[in-house]
C-alpha cells in the first residue's frame, strides 16, 4: 500500500508576495489571494495544516469592479447581536471609506469557516495607497 505523505508545520516555506491592485479586477484578484492564504498550488499541500504564503495588496482602492448594478447595490451587514443593532453599508461607500475592510471581508468569504481560515485571514496584509511597511520580509 501506498500512503500519501502529510506535510508537518515545520516543513512548510512560508513566502511573502505583494500583489498591486492598481487596474485588476476586483473578483479574480481575491480568487488568486485566497488560493495563496490557503496554500493549494503547492506540492505539500495539507488540509489541516496552514501551507499557505503572507499577501500584502497595495493600491486597494485603485481597483477595478466589473457590473456597474452589483458596486452600486450590494449591502455589507453587521450585527452586535442586541435587538435592533443590524447596520448596512453600500459597496460604494466601504470601498470610499475603509478599502482594506471590503478586501478583508471578501478574502475571509473564502476561507474556512474555522480556526486555520482565522489563522490564514492574518497573514493578509491591505493597504489602501502604495505604502507599506512589510519592505523587510520581501526582500527575502
Amino acid at each position: 500500500m501506498k500512503f500519501t505523505k502529510i506535510a508537518t508545520s515545520e516543513q512548510i516555506d512560508q513566502k511573502w508576495i505583494l500583489i498591486d491592485a492598481e487596474g485588476q479586477t476586483f473578483g479574480r484578484m481575491m480568487t488568486e489571494v485566497a488560493t495563496l492564504l490557503r496554500g493549494k498550488r503547492k506540492a505539500c499541500w495539507t488540509p489541516n495544516i496552514d501551507c499557505g504564503d503572507y499577501v500584502v495588496i497595495i493600491n486597494a482602492s485603485k481597483a477595478k469592479f466589473n457590473g456597474i448594478g452589483k458596486i452600486a447595490n450590494k449591502e455589507y451587514f453587521s450585527h452586535s447581536g442586541y435587538f435592533g443593532s443590524t447596520k448596512s453599508i453600500k459597496m460604494t461607500e466601504l470601498l470610499e471609506k475603509n478599502p482594506e475592510k471590503l478586501f478583508k471581508l471578501s478574502a475571509r468569504g473564502m476561507l474556512p469557516k474555522t480556526k486555520l481560515g482565522a489563522k490564514m485571514i492574518k497573514k493578509l496584509k491591505i493597504y489602501a495607497g502604495a505604502e507599506h511597511p512589510h519592505t523587510a520580509q520581501l526582500a527575502k
